[in-house]
């Protein structure tokens, strides 16, 4: 599915979560994938884990699979991204979105040359502000649990304008807490795509976890 940068970014602000895929072999990512459609879940972070000299390539083949079976109805991207090079192989596999966990100026430019959606890791003022000059789309507050709703609405007071989401420690039960704090969406991973369930291949556990959150985010927004 071929979108426009615009287009990508339009449906990742609206629906507000991004599952983060870590560790998933290629066997279980058919069922995984599924279940979190399934539950309603339209954004894909499939993460470079750089574990070993075939890493890009494994990484290509889950957001290659995604976007030829799932691309129609999710947004999918790319995690972990620490290189220009990274960037080009999400590119070149059909990913239309690229995470990273850090502030890196070349890798944040060269996805925006591609026309895909940047969301870059910050953490202070100052790298926030670095990312979203450098042409961040979103700037993803992380790891955002060690430091609390606190420092999130601290950095937000003179950053508002600046569209943030926030990784770690979110679960359906705080996701209203976070949203009234003025986070724009989550990136989620350990909390949804739970470990225990793909090793079993239970994915309906997994499809009703996501369930628990598209619901608890579709709650917050009627409550408005």
């Amino acid at each position: 599915m071929s979108r426009t940068h615009q287009e990508a970014l339009a449906v990742i602000q609206r629906e507000r979560l991004v599952a983060i895929l870590r560790g998933i072999s290629m066997e279980h990512i058919p069922g995984v994938v599924q279940a979190l459609v399934d539950g309603g879940v339209k954004a894909l972070e499939f993460t470079y884990d750089h574990n070993s000299p075939e890493d890009i390539a494994k990484n290509q083949e889950k957001i290659r699979y995604a976007v030829e079976h799932f691309g129609d109805r999710v947004v999918v991207g790319c995690g972990t991204a620490l290189s220009v090079a990274e960037v080009e192989a999400t590119y070149e596999a059909g990913g239309e979105l690229v995470i990273t966990p850090s502030t890196d100026v070349d890798v944040i430019k060269r996805t925006r040359e591609l026309g895909m959606v940047s969301m870059p890791g910050a953490l202070t003022p100052t790298e926030v502000v670095t990312a979203w000059n450098a042409g961040a789309d979103i700037v993803k507050i992380f790891p955002s649990s060690e430091f609390g709703l606190g420092y999130l609405k601290a950095i937000r007071a003179p950053l508002g304008f600046i569209p943030m989401s926030a990784v770690g420690g979110v679960k359906p039960e705080n996701v209203a807490e976070y949203l009234n704090a003025g986070i724009a969406g989550f990136g989620v991973g350990s909390q949804l795509v739970l470990s225990d369930a793909v090793k079993r291949g239970d994915y309906d556990a997994i499809r009703a976890r996501a369930l628990e959150f598209t619901t608890a985010i579709a709650a917050w927004e009627a409550s408005k």
